[in-house]
């Protein structure tokens, strides 16, 4: 029986004598051992199992006595594949992390039984561990050839950065989903024209590179998924996305975001919810004017060059005086924080109310307002800015929009 895990063995009087562990597992597999008797010995009884600790670097590995050795299990973190085994001699703890949770249950119980000199599961003998078994417990892996493309084997479910580029593939591979370590994905300079939405379920993704691609739009499940808590490098340059959901702006971890090079006609309208966005790229694109809530973001680095941003029209009045019943509803609805669904309200309505716009004074209208469009130095925004032509400028149109009377005008005296 074989564990894959990282382990550190962390020796007890190390304090007491002024020393520090060093903090850090190694990739390892444990197994349960047993030292077969020489020809011709006596076998009374079968030897004791003894735990064996195998790395890399030591194939034969480190074995620990178990039968009534056993001083402590602490299993609290075991649903995350942690779990620390402590021995009374030598006074070592042999702390386990990223292993299959259901695979650190069943270890453990074999452990438990060996302890009490049970031994009711295949264990092998103290031959050195072969090289291949290491493979399964690979972190990285980048493949850049078809030929190198593994067809009749599995990725390791290890893995925690995967690379698959220039491989010509035209749909995620859902062996690649199965990858729940996953923390960077990288699809780039590969013919893609769909995601699943299974992409959603790697809970621990942070980075997803899908440049140079044939992808036509980003699914709203995907930013509803459990990547609003994980995603924080997005890169979806070179591809042939025209606009992105409003419910993109969900995705809330988002620090890097790169749009370059496809045909958008206009950004995320509520982009001023990604308040942890730093650094953002829409390069070469088919943006005319840019949303209001861009002004609430705080970034590093803006690049909006080679986009055909249009001068400042005159303004667009949608004034609806009284409001109507609907408008006043729905002000009420969003100003009030009212929680609604599908499963409360009409799909129709949830639209509207997702797709309502905010006013400069920070209330909310939908069908009610002032439209204008002014130049803003977008500098005001970020502090690093790619100048938006060869002419060296740094003004682009932004729409915004109002209320009421009252707030547009206002908001002309302070310009």
């Amino acid at each position: 029986m074989k564990l894959h895990c990282e382990v550190e063995v962390v020796c007890r009087h190390l304090p007491t004598l002024g020393l520090r562990n060093r903090g850090k597992g190694v990739r390892a597999i444990l197994s349960l051992c047993q030292q077969m008797p020489r020809a011709g010995a006596e076998r009374d009884s079968p030897p004791p199992a003894r735990l064996r600790i195998a790395t890399l670097k030591d194939k034969l590995g480190t074995c620990y006595q178990l039968k009534g050795n056993i001083e402590k299990f602490f299993t609290k973190f075991v649903d995350e594949g942690k779990a620390t085994v402590r021995l009374k001699e030598p006074s070592v703890d042999i702390c386990l992390s990223k292993a299959s949770s259901s695979n650190l249950k069943n270890f453990l119980s074999a452990v438990r039984l060996a302890h009490k000199g049970i031994v009711e599961v295949p264990v092998s003998t103290l031959n050195p561990v072969k090289t291949s078994e290491f493979e399964k417990f690979r972190i990285k892996m980048v493949i850049t050839s078809k030929k190198d493309y593994p067809l009749s084997r599995n990725f390791p479910y290890s893995l925690e950065h995967l690379q698959v580029s220039y491989c010509g593939l035209v749909r995620v591979d859902m062996r690649m989903l199965c990858l729940k370590n996953l923390k960077k994905l990288d699809l780039s300079h590969n013919h893609i024209k769909k995601l699943p939405a299974t992409i959603g379920d790697l809970i621990h993704l942070q980075e997803l590179d899908l440049s140079d691609n044939h992808l036509e739009s980003f699914s709203i499940v995907l930013c509803q998924s459990t990547l609003q808590k994980s995603l924080q490098n997005l890169d979806l340059s070179q591809n042939k996305i025209r606009a992105l959901p409003v419910q993109f702006c969900q995705l809330r971890e988002l620090t890097d975001l790169k749009l370059d090079d496809n045909e958008l006609v206009q950004l995320p309208f509520k982009i001023g919810q990604l308040t942890n966005l730093r650094f953002l790229s829409a390069a070469r694109n088919k943006l005319s004017v840019l949303p209001n809530e861009l002004k609430n973001l705080l970034l590093e680095h803006l690049d909006l060059f080679g986009n055909p941003f249009e001068k400042p029209d005159i303004p667009v009045v949608k004034l609806q005086i009284p409001l109507t019943l609907f408008e006043f509803s729905a002000r009420t609805v969003l100003s009030s924080r009212i929680p609604y669904g599908r499963d409360t309200i009409p799909f129709h309505l949830c639209q509207d109310l997702d797709t309502a716009k905010t006013c400069v004074c920070g209330r909310v209208c939908l069908d009610s307002f002032i439209q204008e469009t002014v130049m803003v130095n977008l500098h005001s925004i970020a502090n690093t800015v790619v100048l938006l032509g060869s002419t060296g400028a740094t003004e682009a149109p932004i729409i915004s929009y109002y209320c009421s009377v009252t707030c547009c005008t206002q908001s002309d005296m302070r310009r």
